[in-house]
């Protein structure tokens, strides 16, 4: 997601008559996310300027789901806001507007990650490691306090160069670990980041998002994705049946140990994963060390 623009309004359309979500003036659309869309907005008094989440309606669900998925969302919405990190959005406030829930964050400048999982563009590894153990220890923080994020993904890390942010994005579909599975007519989390698990209708858990970090990592390395394919029944086959590519393959030059935790990431089993989101962090310092990588902190960065 590039920086957000300052919201415009056309001459007959003046700021001050925007629509009012939660005491925020809504301003120009920014993006969308799984399950809502983001617009930037304004407190009118004060001036101060946030991201909006605005819960998308969903055209097929009934009544019941459409009022479970705003109840899912808003109290969602209050556990991610306990998630007081460095490196994790900033919740703010939410609420219910005439029957449209909405989540207001601290508005981030910068880009996602997703620019930079194209061949053409893959960042160095070097940077690769010191912005993943950055993910992993935020990671790591959300699980301790209980929060499977669920959506994993390079489109939901934001990156601010000049500022030195890594930002974990996008807890809306995040949940507390071992809460019931409900449904609400709405695809929790994105499939070909989504663990076999998950894809058989399991449980999402720590094990899960640990298994999308390594579709992330795998990404941000090699410029593709584990496994591919223009159907969707294909996919959930590969990820339920198919191991993912040997890193040493696609990238001999990488480190051993780099590949053997991506490899890791990836295993089909819940149980053969690493233990958590912390133990994942510390291999990548390991490997960061080994080549004499500067540890990894908040500060300005450089890709190198």
């Amino acid at each position: 997601m590039q920086s957000p623009p300052v919201p415009t309004f056309p001459e007959s359309v003046p700021p001050a008559a925007a629509p009012l979500v939660g005491g925020y003036r809504l301003g120009a659309l920014i993006g969308r996310g799984s399950i809502g869309d983001v617009h930037v907005a304004t407190e009118p008094v004060t001036g101060q300027q946030v991201a909006i989440k605005l819960l998308r309606p969903v055209s097929d669900a009934s009544d019941d789901e459409r009022s479970l998925a705003r109840q899912r969302f808003l109290a969602e919405a209050e556990t991610a806001r306990l998630l007081n990190h460095p490196d994790i959005v900033r919740v703010l406030a939410a609420g219910d507007d005439h029957g449209r829930a909405w989540m207001a964050m601290e508005l981030l400048g910068g880009c996602d990650l997703e620019r930079y999982t194209r061949p053409a563009r893959l960042l160095p590894e070097p940077v690769v490691l010191r912005l993943t153990e950055r993910l992993a220890c935020a990671l790591a923080f959300a699980h301790s306090r209980g929060v499977v994020h669920r959506d994993v993904k390079p489109a939901n890390v934001l990156v601010d160069w000049s500022s030195g942010r890594v930002t974990l994005t996008d807890f809306g579909i995040a949940r507390a670990a071992g809460a019931e599975s409900t449904r609400t007519g709405i695809v929790l989390g994105t499939p070909v980041y989504m663990a076999p698990e998950q894809l058989a209708g399991g449980l999402a858990d720590v094990r899960g998002d640990l298994y999308a970090f390594g579709v992330l990592l795998f990404q941000l390395l090699t410029g593709r994705l584990p496994h591919e394919s223009h159907s969707l029944g294909d996919l959930l086959r590969q990820v339920a049946n198919e191991p993912a590519p040997d890193l040493r393959q696609l990238r001999p030059d990488l480190p051993a140990a780099l590949a053997d935790l991506v490899a890791q990431l990836l295993d089909k089993s819940p149980a053969r994963r690493p233990r958590d989101a912390q133990a994942v962090a510390d291999a990548l310092a390991q490997v960061a060390a080994a080549l004499r990588v500067p540890p990894a902190q908040s500060g300005p960065m450089s890709r190198g």
